[in-house]
């Protein structure tokens, strides 16, 4: 969830622009493939019944309109700084531009505990007996060594996660098309809605939460600066990658809710694993267990260290207390920062679920697009020397209305959601005047 928030324009050097369509579709599709599909199904199926595969629909519609504010804002300023940046264009404040990075960043650490979370629950459960917490503690502490290691990313290793992590899901297709085939599960429960609070109100809490599987198209933006043609290539590949997801999911969605009653999907932490053991067609538990651990830790793992550069970055910057910007002395990584973005992982991981934490990452990112689909009207007035997509005006203003809806408590997020967004936010809020009062000072002192 790396997002700049300076404006790498003005006299640095600009990236080298290298990446081509077809790797930035696969880049949009390994981003949005991870922990959520794998984790969430059962939870979603707990909103609405058997026909989980409605919100999933909603969710993908829902997130388009929000993705042409991004197409045409990659296309006027191709540059990897993302939201933040949009913020900072768009209503000029720098406490708004700091508070979009900070809810961008915390929402990379609950990301990252609810995957955790994911981790250290059935799917671990095939290869060894410990509780969630300590699973998921253990999977921190990996992370933390890998990140500490300073073990960076490249877009090859995206290729082969993205990869396995396609193929699990297509092996969960594979499954559902040889059951409609073999006449076996029952494909009438994905019409069966059994929501506590109605229809409506099941398909939207279940599509709050379902958000959380779509999210990570908007991280690449951050490639905007490395892609070769951004203006012609970026929105191409963001809708199709986005469509690319959406077909998997409902894919996916479907064949659960075919061959796995509703309790049994909700009740577990490894909802596609009992997919995967009461199949026709056969395919080892263990390896589609191990699948699922690579894709939800990908997952967790990207967000973890692109939240400990970007607290890093910020401390640079001189926007949070400099401390955080300290590097270790051998290894050259920003300790300090790693520190800081573990500790608060423990503590999500220790006082949340899989729901609220996935909840909470949906619950902050809702916050920042409801600000972009605004900023990308303030900045229609900024004209660019260059030809860019640009949204029809009524996708980015029913972007903002819906984003903020789904923000609101209508959909039957907990009070816990809300307060723990709340402190996250306010941690975020103590280091800026913590920062600022020590700016000050020095400024007084010299």
């Amino acid at each position: 969830m790396a997002e700049a928030i300076v404006d790498p324009g003005s006299g640095q050097h600009s990236l080298k622009r290298v990446i081509g369509r077809k790797v930035l579709l696969l880049f949009v599709v390994g981003d949005i493939l991870g922990a959520g599909i794998y984790a969430l199904v059962g939870k979603v199926a707990g909103h609405v019944g058997g026909a989980l595969w409605a919100p999933f629909l909603v969710a993908f519609v829902l997130a388009a309109l929000t993705a042409t504010a991004y197409a045409e804002l990659v296309g006027k300023y191709p540059q990897a700084a993302g939201a933040a940046l949009y913020a900072n264009k768009a209503f000029n404040i720098p406490f708004v531009t700091f508070i979009v990075a900070f809810a961008v960043l915390m929402s990379g650490i609950t990301s990252a505990s609810a995957a955790a979370r994911a981790f250290g629950g059935d799917y671990l459960g095939e290869f060894v007996t410990l509780p969630v917490v300590v699973g998921a503690f253990v999977f921190l502490g990996l992370i933390t060594l890998v990140n500490f290691a300073g073990i960076s990313e490249s877009i090859k290793v995206n290729v082969v996660l993205t990869i396995i992590e396609a193929f699990g899901l297509l092996v969960i297709i594979a499954i559902g098309i040889f059951a409609l085939v073999s006449g076996d599960g029952d494909p009438a429960r994905a019409l069966e809605f059994h929501p506590a609070n109605g229809a409506f109100l099941g398909v939207l809490g279940g599509t709050a939460l379902a958000f959380y599987a779509l999210l990570g198209f908007e991280d690449s933006v951050n490639l905007a600066e490395e892609a070769k043609e951004p203006q012609r290539d970026f929105p191409r590949a963001l809708f199709g990658g986005l469509t690319i997801a959406a077909i998997i999911y409902m894919g996916v969605a479907f064949t659960a809710t075919m061959l796995v009653d509703t309790k049994t999907l909700t009740d577990s932490s490894g909802p596609l694993l009992e997919v995967v053991k009461v199949a026709g067609l056969a395919f080892p538990p263990k390896l589609f267990a191990l699948i699922a651990l690579l894709a939800v830790g990908n997952t967790a793992l990207i967000n973890m260290l692109m939240a400990s550069r970007l607290v890093y970055g910020m401390a640079r910057e001189g926007i949070v207390p400099r401390v955080f910007a300290a590097v270790h002395p051998t290894r050259s990584t920003p300790w300090v920062a790693i520190v800081f973005t573990v500790g608060v992982a423990a503590v999500l991981v220790a006082t949340g679920d899989v729901g609220g934490l996935a909840d909470t990452t949906v619950l902050l990112l809702l916050c920042v697009f409801t600000l972009v689909n605004v900023a990308v009207l303030l900045l229609r007035k900024d004209r660019v020397d260059h030809d860019h997509f640009r949204a029809p005006s009524w996708m980015p203003v029913l972007g903002a209305v819906v984003c903020f809806v789904l923000v609101l408590p209508v959909t039957g997020r907990g009070v816990d959601v809300y307060v723990r967004a709340g402190v996250l936010l306010v941690i975020g809020v103590a280091l800026w005047f913590v920062n600022r009062l020590f700016l000050s000072e020095g400024q007084r002192s010299s």
